[in-house]
């Protein structure tokens, strides 16, 4: 067993270690940090007031983060040009107790005309159709694209109902109600995420530290890096530049008040052990800053590279995400080693108060680097002595949970249950499928040339998920005429012409009602059965819609998981050999940190299934939960091994590591606490999306820091010894 009263001194070997700093002009102490935080406060000052402004620059529009080439997207460019309109449908539902009479569809009729006063509504309003039960009525009416989608789904429905007959229960549905539902959702980003998740940061440090001064200082520097990112995102976006979504602005504002933090703490912390040995404050900032560097530079390039492999997805949503939450890690790390530090020195040894650090050189030098007492130390003697039987045991633990992950169900969801609270769209949803075709207001559209029209529409008449089938039409009241096995009918008295097609660049529109809800499986069956069957009966058919919309990102989903995984891992792999000049030791790092991932996934995956009872996940929550917590998760990590490593060069492996584990265990815990905390932030937003992936995210978290980090790694490359570095030595 090593003789730890033979540990070569720390202090000493600090002091050969460390070039002196040189002392700098008392004008230049003053001047550059408080040009720092003056340059920081002007940023915060101008980048604040965008938070109520992200709406302006930001689309939840699905079609939008298609690629160009899909199906789906090509239709919904086209279908501009067929409606001379790019107005949101909204379908309003009737739903009376007892049969309609002809009076009640009068006064539902006076209601609907009554409603195009309504500001948005742009005068397209269809007159109400009773269903084939007569207990309900539906009606379609049109929403200038350029309104605020919320505000005019409300006042509609307000005025629908001030109209209608006593006993009819109005619902405002279709894509114009899922859009206002989803807005309402994400309107609390702004104030209740980013409030919830810097309130979390605040209760955690305080309890750490002890102190209120030095979290105050730690959640500034979080906050003043939220809002440079922010500015810079929100420019690019408005450039055109970047595509931002309200679930890509709550990962950000999350993203960075995490990494933020975490980098704060690890400078926090080498500052800390600074003004041990140090009475001069610039000295010890200084010093705490060259500690701190190679670390938080290294972990905050490793998450930017793991998210910039983003940028291969095939959805934009995805590929967006790399770049702006890339932004967001940059400012983190940029305020953690800048306006952090300015703050720190003008603090000094005040800013822990009250349990200020005390000048002990005399105690740290007697330490020899490794603690005598306290939890960390305790835990290092314990892997000392038993290093094979912990990570075996812990190896099988994280194993066993990963078993869960074969329940996870990620084909996606529908529509209607994206929502997680009370949503009128949905309600719609189900009333209008319980009285009409499921479809009803969310067609199947399908663009074919003129010439193939024919047999396109017998593809359509012939599929059994198809209720009826209509043709855009110029000539029609309506704009679209039903096309039946006979041809175009026609509407009006006896001896009306049927109405003609409308030709667009030799294309005409078809409209296929479903019988089965929009975002239903049944549907989606539907959809790819006729895509399948047109390629062969008519290939000039392009088919789109919400359903078609609703495939073509599940599929880009599917895809851009399968190829981001793999690439992911290598960029990490290749980074982490060049960090820890090692190639043996970045490869274990990388099977502990899938591990963690595979057993995060499991246990999740059993607890949406089985507690929380989640209808499924999308296809990009594994996608999004394996960017996160392998990069976030190797954080740690780096943390830990770059100063193993430090250690190892002047006391050997062994002793390296169970100095790097005793000397790191507080701030890492720290650091992993924080970011498991902001990340369940995310549960305060209402989408299924969000919500699953802060479950995620912060149980994976949880799982490196006090299961990966504090038992596996330090066990094992105990056990392996020196040749944890192979192919070079330490």
């Amino acid at each position: 067993m090593p003789d730890h009263s033979q540990i070569p001194p720390r202090f000493h070997g600090r002091e050969k270690d460390h070039v002196p700093v040189r002392t700098a002009p008392r004008w230049l102490r003053i001047l550059l940090p408080a040009v720092l935080i003056l340059a920081w406060l002007t940023a915060a000052g101008i980048g604040g007031p965008y938070f109520g402004k992200v709406s302006e620059v930001s689309s939840n529009d699905q079609t939008s983060y298609l690629p160009a080439s899909a199906d789906a997207t090509k239709v919904q460019t086209l279908l501009g040009e067929f409606n001379d309109s790019k107005a949101i449908p909204a379908i309003v539902v009737f739903v009376s107790k007892g049969k309609l009479s002809d009076g009640d569809l009068a006064r539902i009729s006076k209601a609907l005309t009554a409603s195009n006063s309504v500001e948005g509504v742009s005068g397209r309003t269809s007159p109400a159709i009773r269903s084939d039960d007569g207990r309900a009525a539906q009606a379609f009416v049109s929403i200038e694209e350029d309104a605020e989608v919320g505000d005019v789904v409300a006042a509609l429905g307000k005025e629908l109902r001030a109209g209608v007959p006593s006993g009819v229960t109005v619902y405002v549905t279709g894509p114009a109600g899922f859009t206002a539902d989803l807005l309402t959702a994400f309107a609390g980003i702004d104030g209740l995420l980013l409030g919830v998740g810097l309130l979390a940061v605040f209760i955690i440090l305080i309890l750490v530290y002890r102190s209120f001064l030095l979290p105050i200082a730690v959640v500034s520097t979080s906050l003043f890096g939220l809002c440079a990112a922010l500015l810079v995102v929100w420019w690019l976006a408005k450039a055109q530049i970047l595509l931002l979504s309200g679930q890509t602005q709550g990962i950000l504002f999350i993203l960075v008040i995490g990494a933020a933090t975490d980098y704060s703490l690890l400078l926090v912390s080498r500052y800390r052990e600074e003004l041990r040995v140090n009475t001069d404050n610039w000295v010890a900032t200084v010093r705490a800053i060259k500690g701190s560097f190679e670390p938080i530079i290294a972990s905050g390039g490793t998450v930017i590279a793991g998210l910039l492999c983003l940028l291969l997805s095939d959805l934009k949503s995805n590929s967006t995400l790399g770049p702006v939450a890339s932004i967001g890690i940059l400012f983190a790390m940029l305020s953690a080693l800048t306006l952090l530090p300015a703050i720190l020195f003008f603090f000094g040894r005040a800013a822990f108060w009250p349990r200020r650090p005390r000048y002990e050189p005399e105690v740290v030098e007697s330490e020899g680097g490794l603690p005598r007492a306290g939890l960390w130390t305790r835990l290092a003697r314990i892997i000392e002595h038993h290093p094979r039987r912990i990570w075996v045991i812990t190896s099988l633990v994280l194993v066993a949970g990963s078993f869960g992950i074969t329940q996870l169900n990620a084909s996606g969801v529908p529509q209607s249950d994206l929502i997680l609270v009370a949503s009128e769209a949905r309600d719609g949803q189900v009333a209008l499928g319980k009285h009409f075709p499921g479809g009803s207001g969310s067609p199947v559209d399908v663009v074919v040339g003129q010439s193939q029209m024919d047999a396109a529409v017998d593809v359509l008449l012939a599929e059994k998920g198809i209720d009826s089938v209509s043709v855009a039409s110029a000539d029609s009241p309506s704009g679209s005429a039903t096309v039946t096995k006979d041809g175009i009918s026609a509407t009006g008295p006896p001896g009306t012409p049927a109405p003609t097609p409308k030709v667009v660049n030799g294309q005409v529109l078809l409209q296929g009602t479903l019988n089965g809800a929009a975002d239903s499986d049944a549907a989606g069956e539907t959809v790819r059965a006729l895509r399948s069957e047109l390629a062969a009966a008519a290939p000039s058919s392009l088919v789109g819609g919400v359903t078609a919309t609703a495939i073509d990102t599940r599929d880009a989903a599917i895809h851009d998981r399968n190829l981001i995984i793999p690439i992911v891992l290598v960029v990490i792999a290749v980074i982490l050999m060049l960090l820890l000049r090692s190639i043996l030791a970045p490869i274990l790092l990388i099977i502990t940190t899938v591990l963690s991932f595979c057993t995060a996934m499991g246990v999740s995956a059993l607890m949406f299934n089985g507690v929380f009872d989640f209808p499924g996940a999308d296809p990009a929550v594994p996608l999004y939960g394996f960017v996160f917590l392998v990069a976030l998760g190797i954080d740690y990590n780096i943390f830990l091994m770059t100063r193993v490593r430090e250690e190892s060069l002047k006391h050997g492996t062994r002793q390296g590591i169970l100095r790097g584990l005793a000397i790191t265990g507080g701030v890492i815990t720290s650091a992993g606490l924080v970011l498991a905390a902001t990340f369940a932030a995310l549960s305060v937003i209402p989408i299924l999306f969000l919500v699953q992936l802060a479950f995620i995210v912060a149980l994976g978290v949880l799982l490196d820091t006090f299961v990966v980090r504090t038992l596996l790694v330090p066990a094992l490359t105990f056990d392996i010894g020196r040749t944890i570095w192979w192919p070079w030595k330490i």
